[in-house]
């Protein structure tokens, strides 16, 4: 999980600050950016310092343990702040938590002037200018994401040659430990036509990979241009006709939701990038039927193995919890066994930790913290083991790379492989933006270090 800064661009005569703190997923990450832009035609432009700010979002997530904790400890940092400036500033929570504890929030701290669920950001003109007047309504948190979506600025302010493509929000799933069935809504997917107006935009700005969202992204069924229902598959194919975006990836996952057609364009789009993150949560039928994931280990192996016959190179990310209520050793140590079976390039472990109003949270047999710790330890050590082998395996190979910015030192420049590992090279800062040919000269646990071919770019 992520803490980010997004500064929009500066509107023409911006005369007002804004400061955006990002909790969480990639899905907040692109919530931030679409904030900021509602609020670029009000004039609101970025700031790297909450100090100079006279607007201030937290855009929070609810997954994580003590989630809502860490929001009212910034809460209580920019309440000081807001009393040195005389009241001089807007305070506003948005995302997950707000959705969940959006009347605790204004009862707690009354510093706070708006709070907006992540599905009503789009009013946040109108309630910043009520506010403004009269400190009047101060809560926007519902689930109407298509409110939402034909509300927002067709223009956005992405800046590089990445952006993130929300397509699907919400979830039907419920799995017993997860509250974004509660904060974000129902599964809804946005209109295909809507989607490829949005990635044309980007292309147009010089994106040329886009990651697709949803909390269930592979259950997208938005109306295609028949009429019926599209899938994932279908619309990648559609986003691969677009000039200039020539990489395409998605996340996150649902194994249920992976369809036939999906698993073929692996193997059939080039477009679309052989890294997929694929969570499982455990290895053990048991902990799965527990947490109501509605697989089990057989299937989601099965799942693995035609995967990788539509696409052999294909590498595999994944979510795990350790220490789920009831856990034994003995269901522990099948997570164990299905992590080497996969054998995984990356993956996300955390132990679990409970989530109020989720049914997981009152199930008893909770395992003790240092059990859980423990597991979690020799969890992560067979990860990084398998992390580290599939980034040495690398070396030799030549892999496309789409740099992205600048290194740190000298003309370095960083860019990311097809299976998202970031890749440093020397003597390249003058290829931002491009797709070049990368020799792999070292691979370390979080990134590969490569040198130029001379080869030509792959794509124009």
């Amino acid at each position: 999980m992520t803490e980010t800064e997004t500064l929009p661009e500066a509107g023409a005569g911006a005369t007002k600050r804004l400061f955006i703190k990002t909790y969480g997923c990639q899905m907040n990450v692109y919530d931030s950016e679409r904030m900021a832009d509602v609020l670029r035609p009000l004039g609101y432009a970025p700031t790297a310092t909450v100090e100079d700010a006279d607007f201030v979002i937290l855009n929070t997530c609810h997954i994580r343990e003590k989630a809502a904790e860490k929001v009212y400890s910034e809460l209580g940092k920019l309440r000081m702040l807001k009393e040195e400036k005389a009241g001089a500033m807007t305070i506003a929570v948005a995302g997950c938590v707000a959705q969940a504890e959006g009347e605790e929030i204004m009862r707690r701290q009354p510093a706070v002037d708006l709070v907006v669920g992540p599905q009503a950001y789009h009013q946040l003109p109108e309630l910043l200018t009520r506010t403004a007047r009269a400190r009047g309504e101060r809560i926007g948190a519902d689930f109407a994401p298509v409110d939402k979506f034909d509300a927002l600025p067709r223009a956005r302010g992405v800046q590089g040659v990445t952006a993130f493509l929300t397509v699907q929000e919400g979830c039907d799933k419920f799995c017993t430990f997860c509250v974004v069935p509660y904060t974000r809504g129902a599964e809804w997917s946005r209109p295909v036509a809507a989607i490829l107006d949005e990635a044309r935009a980007l292309a147009d700005r010089g994106v040329r990979e886009i990651t697709l969202l949803g909390q269930n992204v592979n259950a997208y069924d938005g109306e295609g241009a028949d009429g019926q229902p599209s899938t994932l598959a279908r619309l990648a194919y559609a986003l691969a006709d677009i000039p200039g975006l020539d990489r395409i990836r998605y996340t996150t996952s649902h194994p249920n939701d992976m369809g036939k057609d999906l698993i073929a364009a692996h193997g059939e789009l080039d477009a679309l990038m052989p890294y997929l993150h694929l969570p499982v949560q455990s290895g053990s039928d048991r902990i799965l039927r527990l947490m109501n994931r509605k697989h089990g280990r057989a299937k989601y192996l099965d799942l693995v193995a035609r995967l990788r016959e539509a696409r052999p190179d294909l590498a595999l990310s994944g979510d795990f919890i350790v220490g789920f209520p009831g856990e034994t050793e003995a269901d522990f140590e099948q997570t164990l066994e299905l992590v080497r079976e996969v054998n995984y390039a990356s993956a996300f472990s955390f132990m679990y930790s409970p989530r109020p109003g989720t049914p997981a949270a009152t199930m008893g047999a909770q395992v003790p913290a240092e059990v859980s710790r423990e597991r979690l330890h020799r969890l992560q050590a067979l990860l990084t083991e398998q992390q580290l082998a599939f980034n040495a395996a690398q070396v030799g190979r030549t892999l496309p790379v789409l740099f992205e910015k600048a290194g740190r030192h000298g003309q370095q420049a960083i860019g990311r492989s097809p299976y998202l590992q970031s890749v440093h090279v020397e003597d390249a800062r003058h290829l931002i933006g491009r797709i070049v040919a990368v020799e792999i000269t070292s691979g370390q646990q979080n990134s590969l270090t490569g040198r130029l071919t001379g080869a030509v770019e792959q794509a124009a």
